[in-house]
């Protein structure tokens, strides 16, 4: 069905993407392609699946199925992907809901909050990391700690 939420669990996580037709799906590429993450793209469904079952979340949506492909299709080629706030779920429910969550972070937020100076850490690696890969000027450039980001 178009624009149906598909659910593909990967071994950590459940990874998500939206049912655009013919056998595509687009979804937020994440970490597939490394620290530096990946785009909003367009896939076949069997790319997306990676092997493993596909599921459909069935939960109602604020747009039509017009409307919720269009504002996939408009972020098409982004490329702001964050672990803990701009992942593939937030990028469905934002596409679905007009409401960017994940219900997998949040079920992470009591652990989140025990560990939020580490977790403030790392994802500044990462950002730093993403930033340095996208202006090559800056991959020499290391953090605070002496990590080197390049």
């Amino acid at each position: 069905m178009l624009a149906a939420h598909l659910l593909a669990p990967r071994r950590l996580y459940t990874h998500h993407g939206l049912y655009v037709g013919g056998n595509r799906v687009i979804h937020y590429a994440g970490l597939s392609e490394g620290l530096h993450g990946g785009s909003v793209e367009e896939v076949s469904l069997e790319c997306f699946a990676g092997g493993r079952g596909i599921r459909v979340r069935v939960e109602a949506a604020r747009f039509d199925r017009e409307e919720v492909l269009q504002r996939a299709r408009r972020r098409l080629g982004e490329r702001r992907y964050r672990v803990l706030s701009n992942n593939c779920e937030h990028f469905c429910e934002w596409c679905l809901r007009g409401e960017s969550r994940s219900t997998q972070v949040e079920s992470l937020c009591p652990w989140l909050r025990r560990c939020g100076p580490l977790t403030g850490f790392l994802q500044l690696l990462i950002t730093a990391r993403q930033r340095a890969r996208r202006r090559p000027e800056l991959s020499g450039v290391s953090s605070a700690s002496g990590l080197s980001l390049g």
